[in-house]
């Protein structure tokens, strides 16, 4: 309960006396959207500059925000979904920790799923997702808390059209957050535990290969995880990724370029607004947004 008031405590905004050049200005605020969830994730923005984004646990929940600004409940019982997708059309896809599989809620409100795992077998407890442009899924499955030695963790890609999923990785001690380059050709995955972010070369048929470091997460305290959680990308693939202290910006050979601080610990971010410069920060209680210089990219959503 003491640390349940103490986060109502914390301030509502965040100011910078130093800005990161190309990306926030010097006098760029990390503002308040709404508090009172539980654990807010899974961002994703709408083509109208409104957002989805999740609320787990007990709350167990998917919102929807729309450009002006209102929250409100668009699905309820979500058997724990975390990330949210959406695909070239706009219809709203996630990864349910709970009910371990991945799905799609249609137009009336039901809910299809799209793959429980290879073989038909539940998946552990995946946590974010995906699309590329061909309307394939990369998603990752990095299992529940607490983590169980010699258990696998994995990243894996499921065709347009298919119920089975291919595997990318399975290497990662806790894949997390994941993220693709602006022309499709990397695939950039994180490490909630580890301090280093992955990339892979995205192959014409969807695989993965050539598995490699990115970059490395700041600031991990010894002997600490990294926090490396949820992640987004701007139009000049600069990459930002959430972690332990704050949302580190990386440019696009992953050069640190700096932390947006926010008033708790960030569990994901997605672009959105309707130009697309307003990234907006999933971080426990509370959903948050700070205008930025840099621009998210092109396509639908994340």
């Amino acid at each position: 309960m003491r640390f349940v008031i103490a986060l109502g405590l914390l301030a509502s905004s965040v100011a910078f006396g130093q800005g990161i050049k190309g990306v926030m200005a010097p006098d760029a605020k990390v503002e308040l959207v709404q508090e009172g969830f539980v654990f807010t994730e899974g961002p994703v923005g709408t083509a109208d500059g409104g957002l989805y984004f999740s609320d787990l646990q007990t709350g167990n929940k998917t919102y929807r925000m729309d450009p002006s600004g209102k929250i409100t409940a668009f699905r309820d019982k979500t058997n724990g979904t975390n990330g949210l997708a959406l695909d070239r059309g706009g219809v709203l896809h996630g990864v349910e920790g709970e009910g371990k599989r991945l799905s799609r809620v249609e137009a009336d409100g039901t809910v299809a799923v799209l793959t429980a795992g290879p073989g038909g077998a539940p998946l552990l407890a995946p946590n974010d997702l995906l699309f590329d442009a061909r309307g394939g899924i990369y998603y990752t499955d990095p299992g529940p808390r607490p983590i169980v030695a010699g258990r696998k963790a994995f990243v894996y890609y499921l065709p347009p059209g298919s119920r089975e999923p291919r595997m990318v990785d399975d290497s990662i001690t806790r894949p997390n957050g994941l993220t693709l380059t602006n022309n499709g050709k990397m695939l950039i995955v994180d490490d909630t535990v580890g301090d280093t972010v992955f990339a892979f070369d995205v192959q014409p048929t969807g695989s993965a290969t050539n598995k490699r470091p990115f970059a490395k997460i700041h600031d991990v305290k010894p002997g600490g995880e990294s926090g490396a959680d949820g992640m987004a990308i701007d139009r000049q693939d600069r990459l930002y990724v959430t972690s332990a202290t704050g949302v580190q910006v990386f440019d696009r050979k992953g050069e640190y370029l700096g932390t947006i601080k926010t008033p708790r610990q960030p569990a994901n971010v997605a672009f959105s607004g309707k130009d697309k410069k307003t990234l907006f920060i999933t971080a426990r209680e509370g959903l948050y947004k700070v205008q930025l210089l840099s621009q998210g990219p092109k396509r639908l959503g994340k």
